[in-house]
């Protein structure tokens, strides 16, 4: 059931058999959450640790004006909301960018994987610091990254998490955002964002129909990016 989960943790800390019965029994439920909807809202204190199985969330702010930045996209593998089982209340809503399959744990269980387990605690730790690790990234993008090149950078980063967890073969990516919600990331029109993709697709780096992203050059993506996957911390320290 957690086998997209237990290959991210496995980048983190070697886990052991005991260790991955222990997470499979910390799951509660899982429930279907259907695109565009709201899983946690800001200033919610959440009943449960959420962990994307199938489909993509993201977090997100909503300014006074309506308006809609997208910090984080979240897709198999990741955790919505770990920090809840210290922390308690959102400062950010996170919601379904497609039907998505989530698995609810109990912030309590959560604790009780770090205390019994040195393993898990580092696995946790590991996905809480790559998580700050990816911000940082965005933080520069949107700062000094031409938007080509920010977006260009986006891809090959979501190539990376989603092979990671033995998804995106052949470097065709199931798309977790549309090109709005790409606008609402990289802090750009919707407008600029579609000349943008024609400049992407004019040099042969990708083609994108649907929710099918192919990348057709991953070297020259990834130069034209400038992109540097060392902020992922992927070296794979045990294979499931």
């Amino acid at each position: 059931m957690l086998d997209v989960l237990v290959r991210k943790l496995q980048h983190g800390a070697i886990l052991s058999p005991a260790d991955i019965a222990a997470l499979e029994r910390s799951v509660t439920a899982v429930e279907g959450i259907a695109a565009r909807e709201d899983m946690i809202a800001e200033g919610d204190r959440p009943e449960y640790v959420h962990v994307v199985l199938e489909g993509a969330a993201c977090r997100y702010k909503l300014l006074a004006d309506g308006s809609r930045q997208i910090m984080a996209w979240l897709v198999p593998g990741d955790f919505c909301d770990l920090h809840v089982a210290i922390l308690g209340s959102m400062d950010h809503n996170i919601g379904a960018l497609s039907d998505s399959k989530i698995a609810l744990i109990r912030p309590e269980a959560v604790v009780k994987l770090t205390e019994t387990s040195p393993a898990l605690s580092r696995a946790l730790w590991w996905a809480a610091l790559v998580d700050e690790a990816i911000l940082r990234e965005w933080l520069v993008g949107m700062g000094r990254r031409p938007a080509d090149r920010q977006i260009a950078h986006l891809f090959c980063e979501l190539r990376d998490r989603l092979q990671a967890v033995g998804q995106a073969p052949g470097n065709v990516l199931r798309m977790p955002v549309t090109q709005l919600q790409l606008a609402d990331t990289v802090g750009l029109t919707s407008v600029h964002v579609n000349r943008t993709l024609q400049e992407l697709r004019r040099r042969d780096l990708i083609s994108w129909r649907g929710r099918s992203l192919t990348i057709k050059d991953v070297d020259g993506l990834q130069a034209f990016a400038g992109f540097d996957a060392n902020y992922l911390h992927l070296s794979k320290r045990a294979v499931a």
